[in-house]
């Protein structure tokens, strides 16, 4: 990774480019979604991961220096870490969620029956797989392939925060302001579905949907935190985008035992970016910027 010195420029360029257009895709999401045509939402949904790559393009901004070249043998504790640390996090959040609401674990199919129909449910016993026997194979596949095939989308982003953004703001703010505010800048990015479409809460809680979008912030905050972490130490854009596809990819575990109907205790759980099961992720969040601000006070008591 290169020194990077702070263009306010380009950063300006970056961020105009990269939400004027995230904001007019989630504007056709929320109409397509009123129209009921969820497959077209969840396509706009994963086009939209490339917009902060196409943001740095279009902002004048190069991919040559994001770090295209993998440090697998070097770095293999990293690379199990981004792989595997999202899924252990998340299942760590979901047993939090359910210990304070055991009502809500659910192996019953409801969440399959809302989101692909009672037919698909009905296709799935006839093969002989019960649903509990589902969850389990998709458990096991969000741990083994799930996170390198989800790494394609995740890169679209990660070029652009991690890449780009980060960098940017920590020559500008310092480290770990600089984590703040992208991880900010990033949950802003999504707000216009958590509006329009209740994205990853729903709509049924008091103060929708602004306590919805500041709930999204923290998990953002927390998880670009790890993610630029692991970029900082590998030096190589593919582990933050294994990172991103590995919390993608286990996210929707907890959410497929989970009743469909917990009103706004969605905003708690059971997906990492509820305010409980987000817990685990809040921790590792905060051990690294303690960590990283004892550095800092270290290195300004020996200059």
């Amino acid at each position: 990774m290169q020194n990077i010195t702070f263009n306010k420029s380009q950063v300006v360029k970056y961020l105009i480019w990269t939400f004027a257009l995230a904001y007019i895709i989630q504007a056709g999401v929320g109409l397509l979604a009123k129209s009921g045509n969820a497959m077209a939402v969840q396509l706009m949904m994963a086009g939209m991961m490339f917009v902060p790559t196409l943001g740095v393009l279009l902002s004048g901004g190069k991919l040559s220096g994001v770090g295209w070249k993998p440090q697998i043998r070097k770095n293999i504790k990293l690379l199990l870490i981004a792989w595997f640390g999202p899924a252990v996090l998340t299942v760590i959040g979901a047993l939090l969620y359910f210990l304070v609401f055991p009502g809500h674990f659910d192996l019953s199919g409801s969440f399959m029956t809302a989101s692909a129909g009672r037919e698909a449910l009905e296709q799935l016993e006839a093969q002989g797989i019960t649903y509990p026997m589902y969850v389990l194979i998709s458990a096991i596949g969000s741990i083994t392939y799930a996170p390198l095939i989800n790494m394609i989308l995740g890169l679209g982003e990660e070029i652009g925060w991690r890449g780009f953004l980060y960098p940017q703001l920590k020559a500008r703010f310092g480290r770990l302001k600089g984590w703040i505010w992208g991880g900010v800048i990033w949950g802003a990015w999504h707000w216009p579905v958590i509006w329009l479409i209740g994205y990853e809460y729903g709509t049924d809680y008091v103060g929708f949907p602004v306590v919805g979008m500041l709930v999204f912030c923290v998990f953002t905050v927390s998880l670009g935190i790890l993610c630029d972490w692991l970029y900082e130490r590998d030096g190589s854009i593919w582990l933050p985008s294994i990172c991103h596809g590995a919390i993608n990819a286990a996210a929707t575990i907890p959410l497929a035992v989970c009743l469909t109907d917990t009103a706004s205790a969605r905003l708690l759980g059971p997906a990492p970016n509820g305010i409980i099961a987000g817990l685990p992720f809040l921790v590792v969040a905060i051990v690294l910027y303690l960590r990283g601000r004892q550095r800092v006070q270290t290195a300004d008591q020996q200059r």
